[in-house]
């Protein structure tokens, strides 16, 4: 079994807490699209995608769609997938070296020493 589900532009992970099925809807929830546009892409009574939707928010702790949203990024179970894509790159490009502050030599130190 995969650990990811993409659809779109999201990324959703398996094994935090919902279902492969709610983790579909809620990523396509993410990307805009509303219960009744779910319903017909999967065959299913707009019903159907609503108890899905509505389990999910219980499971966050959530009374919107929109609270459901940032509270599956919060807890990282769905998350842009360009935002991922545009970590790794930057992090493979930064040289760890160019952040590090150069270290100054304690001339005053030596020289009061003296």
């Amino acid at each position: 079994m995969a650990e990811t589900i993409i659809s779109g532009d999201w990324q959703g992970f398996l094994g935090r807490g919902l279902a492969p099925r709610e983790i579909q809807f809620l990523l396509l929830v993410a990307q805009g699209l509303t219960a009744k546009e779910i319903a017909k892409d999967f065959g299913l009574a707009p019903s159907s995608v609503a108890k899905r939707l509505s389990s999910v928010m219980f499971k966050l702790g959530v009374h919107r769609q929109s609270a459901m949203i940032a509270e599956a990024m919060k807890r990282q179970i769905i998350c842009p997938v360009c935002v991922v894509l545009a970590v790794i790159a930057i992090h493979s490009m930064i040289d760890d070296q160019a952040f590090r502050p150069e270290r100054r030599v304690l001339d005053r130190r030596i020289q009061h020493l003296s």
